[in-house]
C-alpha cells in the first residue's frame, strides 16, 4: 500500500474515520533525521496491509501538528478507531518502528 500524504483537509478521513490502525509521520523536508526515516517508512509502506501508513509535512500542516501537540520531528503516531494510541519521537530504525506498530 502507497503512503498517504495528509492535509489539514483530508487528515479526519483518512485518519479518523479509518478501518484499519493508522501511523502517521510528522515531518519537514528540511529535517535530516526526517529525511533518514522517509525510506524506511515508505518500506514499511509496501511491506504491510494492515496499517495504513501516513505523511504528514508540518510546514504544510501546523494545525495537525498543534493539535496532536507535536513539538518534534520526526514524530510517529499511531492512531486506533480513531484515537491516539501511541507516539513516538525521533528517528528509528525499521524492526523499532514495526514493533511500535503492532504494540
Amino acid at each position: 500500500m502507497a503512503v498517504v500524504h495528509l492535509t489539514e483537509a483530508n487528515f479526519d478521513k483518512e485518519v479518523l474515520g479509518a478501518n484499519l490502525p493508522v501511523l502517521v509521520d510528522f515531518w519537514a523536508p528540511w529535517c535530516n533525521p526526517c529525511r533518514m526515516l522517509s525510506p524506511i517508512i515508505e518500506e514499511i509502506a509496501e511491506e504491510i496491509t494492515d496499517v495504513k501508513i501516513c505523511k504528514v509535512n508540518i510546514d504544510e500542516a501546523s494545525i495537525l501538528s498543534d493539535r496532536y501537540g507535536v513539538m518534534s520531528i520526526p514524530t510517529l503516531i499511531l492512531f486506533k478507531n480513531g484515537e491516539v494510541a501511541a507516539k513516538s519521537v525521533g528517528a528509528k530504525q525499521k524492526p523499532e518502528i514495526l514493533d511500535f506498530i503492532k504494540a
